[in-house]
């Protein structure tokens, strides 16, 4: 297409001082190895030094690619993929990354610093209080090897219960509310959290099997029914919304549908079971761990849990920027070149194992998963690189206060940590609902 600059200024103006006027489209090329959207050429490729530009895109479009993808707005270019192209500077990349890097170095200081606080919190306050001199001594003793006099029964305390407690809630926390951004995102709905694809039914479904009915004969563990009953639950529900067609994982509204379908079923089945075999006791007992509960977390659960939470991270991570491309739709994603089936399988299994893994060592904890992601967006926005650790942070930070919480709310007696969560999150969720609807007026 021919340029519309002004014959007098055509051939002595750069990219930078003129551009086309002409509607811009979007096209997806392998860029230094990643997803980059490009825009249709609108400039003068040739004119610019390649020392001017400072991104993927802007070097793709010095090089004057045109391939468009039809039915694209341009918003969806400029909004979730590079923003930076219509920035007014264009400064190289070594005068910007030393201060990205300590910006982004500083922030991970600080919020490895307040987990760290928050963990010492949870060490201290409880049903007995520990002066952190006993936590300082405790924890020089077992990790460095140390042999200050302290108390046993406080050694037991702190490093067998307390610690044990605050690492699973971090995990767990991190875990759920990493979950929850992952299926908001990609089934496009504000109200989807971990619990939706019936994971939760399923692993309360597995633990009563092995509690109460005694299946197993003693050999199996409560986690270990509790997460097959989850994994259980999660292949039924994937094979109900396959078998109706239409996408199966791919589409929102079935994947919906069949979650609620499947919890409402194995809730049913988990009611039966306490209602026919369990006695007074044992039901009381299942029915805390249902509400979530980190009374019985001890030292073998802390290596999957952190584990699981870390590799969650990774993956989600690695995938970030395909999931800014479904913030769009899973067509849109697909028209700017992400593998959308691989994509949304790997990233469904990641938040089905992890929310299974979580559920089966400390129960149902509900509205962390839901509320969460919501808290974050309104943080640091919507950008998956800075949402996804965003919300792992703040989910770990707000279980462990919840611990807390749940251990001094009445004295003398731990409450389901559930209990804490809801109380604290559905007045939450409620003020962000009443905040968005006074924005759309």
């Amino acid at each position: 297409m021919p340029c519309r600059a002004p014959p007098h200024l055509r051939g002595r103006t750069s990219c930078r001082q003129h551009t086309c006027p002409e509607r811009v489209t979007t096209r997806r090329a392998a860029v230094r190895g990643r997803y980059t959207f490009l825009p249709k050429a609108m400039s003068h490729p040739g004119r610019c030094p390649p020392s001017r530009f400072n991104s993927p895109c802007r070097a793709a479009l010095h090089r004057g690619r045109r391939p468009e993808v039809h039915g694209l707005p341009a918003a969806l270019y400029l909004l979730a993929v590079c923003p930076d192209i219509t920035s007014p500077t264009m400064a190289p990349p070594a005068q910007k990354s030393p201060t990205v890097l300590w910006r982004v170095t500083g922030i991970t200081v600080i919020a490895l610093a307040v987990l760290f606080l928050i963990m010492m919190l949870c060490m201290s306050v409880g049903e007995i209080s520990m002066p952190f001199a006993s936590i300082r001594d405790v924890l020089a003793n077992h990790l460095l090897g140390l042999n200050i006099e302290v108390e046993p029964i406080d050694d037991g305390i702190i490093w067998n219960y307390r610690l044990t407690r605050a690492i699973v809630a971090a995990c767990c926390g991190a875990g759920l509310a990493l979950s929850g951004v992952v299926l908001q995102t990609l089934l496009r709905n504000s109200l989807a959290d971990p619990y939706l694809l019936g994971i939760s039914a399923g692993a309360s479904t597995g633990a009563v099997l092995v509690t109460i009915a005694g299946v197993g004969g003693g050999l199996v563990s409560m986690t270990f029914g509790a997460f097959f009953g989850a994994l259980t639950a999660f292949a039924l529900v994937a094979a109900l919304a396959q078998a109706a067609g239409g996408g199966g994982l791919r589409n929102s509204g079935q994947i919906i549908l069949a979650g609620i379908a499947g919890s409402q079923l194995f809730n049913a089945l988990t009611s039966l079971i306490i209602a026919k075999s369990g006695s007074a006791e044992q039901a009381r007992g299942i029915m805390f761990w249902l509400l979530g509960s980190l009374s019985g977390v001890r030292w073998p659960d802390v290596p999957i849990a952190t584990l699981v939470a870390i590799a969650g991270l990774v993956i989600c991570m690695l995938h970030a920027r395909a999931l800014d491309a479904f913030t769009f739709g899973a067509e849109s994603a697909q028209a700017l070149g992400v593998p959308v089936r691989r994509v949304q399988g790997i990233l469904m299994v990641t938040a089905a194992l992890m929310t299974a893994v979580m559920v089966s060592v400390v129960g149902a904890i509900g509205f962390v998963g839901l509320v969460i992601p919501h808290v974050a967006r309104m943080l640091v926005g919507v950008r998956h690189q800075r949402l996804l650790p965003a919300s792992a942070l703040i989910g770990a930070l707000f279980l462990m206060l919840a611990d807390i919480t749940s251990r001094v709310m009445i004295k003398g007696q731990v409450l389901p940590i559930g209990v804490v969560t809801a109380l604290v999150g559905a007045p939450v969720f409620a003020f962000i609902l009443l905040g968005r609807g006074k924005a759309q007026r």
